[in-house]
């Protein structure tokens, strides 16, 4: 999967609050069950498997082979690669407003002199 296709995916997946809700509950608790992630939503387990289904084909979470039971885990690769993306746009935009604070300060220093004069 291309970098674009994978921060879509990535992006794609953080745009629903469940899929939000489960990846915070994996990153405080750990592994945990499709049960068990299921509980706390007023959703059936097959619904919770779609959502789980979206954050696996962006990478977001794995699932492993413990015994009987196939424990979620959060994978931080595809979180880093966005955090990334976005920081990047961050110091554009901060580039840009420091461009337009320098462009402010310099018409108050023009209205000041013009007012003295």
């Amino acid at each position: 999967m291309s970098n674009a296709a994978r921060l879509d995916a990535t992006f794609h997946a953080l745009s629903d609050p469940t899929r939000r809700a489960i990846l915070a509950r994996l990153a405080q608790e750990g592994d945990v069950t499709v049960m068990a992630l299921a509980e706390p939503f007023a959703m059936s387990q097959p619904a919770i498997s779609k959502h789980l289904k979206v954050l696996e084909k962006a990478g977001l979470v794995s699932r492993g082979r413990d015994a009987q039971k196939r424990p979620v885990h959060l994978e931080a690769q595809p979180l880093a690669e966005a955090t990334g993306w976005l920081i990047e746009y961050r110091r554009y935009w901060q580039a840009q407003f420091g461009r337009l604070d320098d462009l402010l300060d310099e018409l108050q220093r023009l209205e000041a002199a013009a007012g003295k004069n």
